[in-house]
């Protein structure tokens, strides 16, 4: 098993689309840092009058959100990109028994997706607050600063999606299939489940899979569109099948279908 998971990991770090991803993640956030610096612009123009009315909400939602897809694109580049190019088969002949890869791949791609995401939303939610400074903008001071359980939270929320898009990405053998699913499980669905009659909204919102950090962490999900009717242990067990259950059947159909 430590052989293929050597290989895994030299097959993730010499791909062009692993440094896509992280120029993407760079890139967004600088983006948020930016975000950061016009809202702290804004305010130091305001009067005190205005500044009473003055909300900017938190930037690392934002951040997440942009984290999730990029990370779970690079999951389903992992396995898709071999089905295309046929290298599906060179790894199933070096490494016959298919449970193995797959359990690899999944490993790979958890840990790689967990550091980094750890990394970026720690370094995301320090960033965009020093920009901010001493500047009593409600979701920036004291009480607004994010826990280390939230941070930790969605860290792992990225790390979630990583191994969705990676679990998809095996089942559906398609690039684009797999991006377009993805998609619609992170942008049009919790859309779908915000017009939904109440109180369906707050129940269905609150099993979307960035509704589960602030959940799980017990912070609940102020300035967004998702309920927060799940317990921490509740929400945890969730956002843990989001990240078992597409690898799982992903291998029970490789196992049992030829390529």
């Amino acid at each position: 098993m430590t052989d293929v998971l050597a290989a895994e990991w030299l097959k993730l770090r010499t791909v062009r689309s692993t440094y896509i991803v992280l120029a993407t993640l760079a890139v967004a956030m600088a983006g948020t840092c930016a975000l950061a610096a016009y809202g702290a612009h804004t305010w130091d123009g305001l009067s005190a009058t205005d500044r009473a009315h003055f909300s900017m909400s938190p930037l690392e939602p934002l951040f997440l959100t942009v984290a999730e897809m990029s990370m779970a694109v690079l999951g389903a580049l992992t396995i898709t990109s071999e089905y295309a190019g046929g290298m599906i088969r060179d790894t199933l002949v070096a490494v016959p028994r298919r449970g193995r890869v797959v359990c690899a791949k999944a490993a790979v791609v958890g840990a790689f997706a967990l550091a980094l995401g750890s990394a970026c939303v720690f370094a995301t939610s320090y960033l965009t607050r020093a920009v901010v400074g001493d500047r009593p903008i409600p979701a920036y001071s004291d009480a607004g600063v994010p826990t280390t359980g939230l941070l930790i939270a969605q860290s792992l929320a990225i790390t979630v999606a990583a191994l969705v898009g990676y679990g998809l990405g095996a089942l559906l053998r398609s690039t684009a299939g797999t991006i377009s699913a993805v998609a619609g499980l992170l942008y049009v669905v919790p859309m779908v489940v915000h017009n939904l009659p109440a109180p369906w909204d707050t129940r269905a919102g609150s099993f979307a899979l960035d509704s589960l950090p602030g959940q799980t962490a017990g912070t609940g999900n102020p300035y967004s569109i998702y309920g927060t009717t799940l317990p921490p242990i509740a929400a945890a067990a969730v956002m843990g099948a989001y990240a078992v259950v597409p690898p799982t059947v992903a291998a029970i159909r490789i196992r049992r279908r030829d390529l």
